[in-house]
């Protein structure tokens, strides 16, 4: 059974294992709160991952240790179960998603893990890492679905309440669930007071699903860029915690992550992955109650692909009115492109990248089309350009 005695023996385990992470203000996620963020990005291997698979394998017997250790993970309980048992001089293989970041796959390899690739996503990989268990005797260390991994994630749940007493709601990212069940059973058994919500992403809402229904169920797919949440059926103990002890569970879009991702790294300069951005995005679009009170955002990890990292800071960029594309019909004759970029460099837009192309058939035969690219302030600056243009007699498509 979980307990809290647990839960204080793994803090005590791990005290020279893990960085208690700081507690940072961040006043302009929302600035109708005051808003904190626990920054598990920045614990060792780059993710609260690290507690619980370092405090479950400490606690193997001996011939389970023997065996080795397998896993299966989309990348951080990968890092994390390599590191702890490199540690106690185990033998790990870790089943992992082809479709995990490469710097996640690379990671877990040095961190002395052998690593073995499943085509699909998480759960095809637990799959995976059943069978081998199965015939080759290694020890299983689940993801989140183990009272001790759970226990071990629980002790930022501590760490919340020794350094924000007065907190009155924490947010904190669901996949399978293990991270919350861990922080909403300290903090309900310390103060019932203080509120824990959770979050998933639209594309993966298999805790909100099997909670509002009362049961667990399994999506038939998951699409999601933040792969470290995309679970398709959470853990039976996970779903018991959850349904006793988180206050509401609410989704979030990719765009709202990207928004989050952008934010973290322009405000706060700090870097999320997707999955560690969530709980962000939750207060940022006020998806939970969290006006005039002190919220926590559990940012849960940092390990994100440099590629996705681009793309993402693209698409938040475009959710945020911070880049814009346009397309303006023009007669094909000197002085129109001069025209337009004086517009928009009067009205402060930036120009980043321009197409002049011909027009097509059944448009004037001296007509011509200019694609524009321009990085912007934000949506009202964006509608401030488009007028400016239209009022200096260009037609926008």
């Amino acid at each position: 059974m979980l307990t809290l005695d647990r839960i204080y023996h793994a803090s005590f385990v791990l005290k020279n294992v893990i960085r208690q992470t700081d507690l940072i203000s961040a006043p302009n996620i929302n600035p109708e709160s005051k808003i904190y963020l626990k920054t598990e990005n920045l614990q060792v291997t780059g993710s609260f991952k690290v507690r619980g698979a370092y405090y479950k394998i400490s606690q193997l017997r001996e011939d389970e240790k023997t065996k080795g250790v397998i896993a299966c993970s989309a990348g951080n309980h990968a890092q994390g179960v390599a590191l702890a048992a490199t540690e106690n001089g185990i033998r790990s293989l870790i089943c992992l998603p082809d479709t995990a970041p490469i710097s996640k796959i690379e990671a877990t390899k040095r961190y002395g893990a052998d690593v073995c690739l499943v085509e699909g996503v998480y759960d095809d990989a637990y799959q995976k890492a059943l069978q081998l268990q199965e015939q080759e005797g290694y020890t299983f260390i689940h993801p989140f679905d183990d009272e001790n991994v759970i226990a071990g994630q629980g002790t930022i749940g501590l760490e919340l309440l020794e350094q924000l007493p007065d907190v009155d709601a924490v947010i904190v990212p669901i996949g399978g669930g293990g991270l919350i069940s861990g922080v909403a059973y300290a903090i309900k058994s310390l103060n019932p007071k203080v509120k824990v919500y959770g979050v998933q992403a639209c594309g993966a809402p298999s805790m909100l699903n099997s909670v509002e229904h009362g049961k667990l169920e399994c999506l038939n797919s998951v699409s999601t860029i933040a792969d470290g949440i995309a679970v398709k059926e959470p853990g039976k103990l996970t779903f018991e915690l959850c349904s006793k002890y988180v206050d509401g569970i609410v989704t979030v879009t990719d765009d709202e992550i990207s928004t989050a991702i952008l934010t973290l790294i322009e405000q706060q300069k700090l870097i999320a992955e997707g999955a560690g951005a969530v709980a962000v995005a939750a207060a940022l679009f006020n998806k939970v109650p969290v006006k005039g009170k002190k919220v926590v955002c559990l940012v849960s990890g940092g390990n994100i692909d440099v590629t996705i990292l681009s793309r993402v800071i693209k698409r938040g960029l475009l959710k945020s009115g911070r880049s814009y594309a346009l397309t303006i019909e023009l007669l094909d004759k000197p002085g129109q492109l001069k025209g337009v970029s004086q517009t928009i460099a009067d009205l402060g837009g930036n120009v980043i990248s321009i197409h002049h192309e011909r027009a097509s058939e059944g448009t004037d035969i001296n007509g011509c089309f200019l694609r524009i690219v321009l990085e912007t302030r934000n949506y009202a600056h964006i509608e401030q350009i488009r007028q400016g243009l239209i009022d200096a007699g260009f037609t926008i498509v």
